[in-house]
């Protein structure tokens, strides 16, 4: 089953998103609610795919996704954005992201990205 670890400052939109991958039949084995967290619980669980949302406090998911593929470059990431963020998709891309998810969340869309993740 792939792991995956969801990161969002929004307790909410974790669970939304958690609802969703474990309805596609994913494992989510950690949340965390800024990149700072995100690091850290990387390197504890090692999860197969990261969610990774780009605005949060503390350290923003750009500067996040670009310290994990220092630990991983073969990290699977992808960026979870509101409309109107695509500026920062780009720079998300540029760091290491695989592809990007708009918020809401729609599932086919959700399961759609972690498959080209994946290589399915």
């Amino acid at each position: 089953m792939t792991r995956v670890m969801i990161v969002d400052d929004a307790a909410f939109m974790r669970m939304v998103l958690k609802e969703i991958l474990v309805k596609l039949g994913y494992e989510v084995v950690g949340e965390a609610g800024n990149g700072a967290e995100a690091v850290l619980e990387y390197e504890r669980l090692k999860p197969d795919i990261v969610t990774m949302d780009i605005t949060m406090p503390e350290m923003d998911g750009i500067t996040a996704v670009r310290k994990i593929k220092e630990i991983d470059p073969n990290v699977r990431i992808v960026m979870c954005s509101a409309m109107g963020q695509q500026g920062m998709i780009v720079e998300a891309i540029q760091a290491g992201a695989r592809d990007f998810i708009v918020k809401p969340f729609q599932p086919d869309r959700v399961e759609q990205a972690l498959r080209k993740l994946l290589g399915a």
